[in-house]
C-alpha cells in the first residue's frame, strides 16, 4: 500500500518536472528582459502564498508521520498474529481455552477492522491533501520555480529555479527531513548557504515554514546578485 503510494508520488513528481522544464524553456528568453518586474512579482507572490506554504508544512509533517504510523501499526498487527498462533498451539482442543481463543479472535478482528478503517481514512485524507499540495506545487513551479522531490532516507529535496535571470533553469537546492527528536533538519544546500543553520534554528522555534522557504530563496537570490 505504502509502496504504491510512493510510486504514485514519484510518478507525479516526474510529471511535474517534465512540465516544468517545458515551461522554463518557453519562458526563459522573456525572463532575461524582465528582471526587475520578476523581482516585484516574486516578492508579491511569495507574500500571497504564505498560507499555501503553511499548508505545505502540515502536508510534509503528515506525510512523514503517516509513514511512521503505518510501520507501527503493521508491527503491532504482526505481534498480535504471533501471539494468536502461540495461543492456538496451547489450547490443544480444550473447550474452555477454545472459547477464550474465539473471543480473542473476535476482538482481534474487530480491532483489525477499526485499525484498517483508521488507516483507510488517514490514507484518503492524505491523498486529498497531497492533491491540494500538488496544485500548490504547480503554482510554485510556474511562478516561483519551486519543485519538491522525495529522495533517499525519507528526505524531501526542495529545488528553486528562476533565481538567476541569466540562467533561469539553474537549480538552487537543499534537503529537509525530521530527525529522531521530530525536529526539522536542513542539509545539503547547493550552492552552500552559510546562513542555513540559522534558518534551521528559526524554523524549529517558530514552525513558520513559509517564512523559512522565503528566507532560503531570498538568500539564494542575494548570492546571485552580490
Amino acid at each position: 500500500m505504502v509502496e504504491d503510494e510512493l510510486a504514485l508520488l514519484d510518478k507525479n513528481i516526474n510529471e511535474f518536472w517534465n512540465k516544468f522544464k517545458s515551461s522554463v524553456n518557453d519562458t526563459s528568453c522573456q525572463m532575461v528582459g524582465l528582471r526587475d518586474t520578476y523581482k516585484d512579482i516574486s516578492k508579491a507572490f511569495t507574500e500571497k502564498l504564505s498560507v499555501k506554504l503553511k499548508e505545505e508544512e502540515r502536508m510534509v509533517q503528515m506525510y512523514l508521520e503517516y509513514q511512521n504510523q503505518i510501520c507501527r501499526q503493521n508491527k503491532l498487527i504482526q505481534e498480535k498474529k504471533d501471539n494468536l498462533l502461540k495461543l492456538i498451539g496451547e489450547v490443544n482442543g480444550k473447550k474452555q481455552d477454545l472459547e477464550v481463543l474465539t473471543t480473542n479472535i473476535q476482538d482481534l478482528k474487530e480491532e483489525y477492522a477499526r485499525k484498517k478503517e483508521t488507516i483507510s481514512t488517514a490514507k484518503k485524507t492524505s491523498e486529498e491533501r497531497l492533491q491540494r499540495l500538488q496544485k500548490s506545487v504547480d503554482i510554485f513551479k510556474d511562478r516561483l520555480g519551486l519543485e519538491i522531490r522525495k529522495i533517499y532516507g525519507d528526505k524531501l529535496q526542495f529545488i528553486f529555479t528562476n533565481i538567476d535571470p541569466k540562467h533561469p533553469d539553474s537549480p538552487y537546492m537543499f534537503c529537509l527531513h525530521l530527525n529522531e527528536a521530530r525536529d526539522y533538519e536542513v542539509s545539503d544546500s547547493a550552492p552552500h548557504l552559510e546562513c542555513l543553520a540559522e534558518f534551521q534554528e528559526n524554523l524549529r522555534k517558530t514552525k513558520n515554514f513559509s517564512a523559512f522557504l522565503a528566507n532560503v530563496r531570498k538568500a539564494f537570490s542575494t548570492m546571485v546578485y552580490s
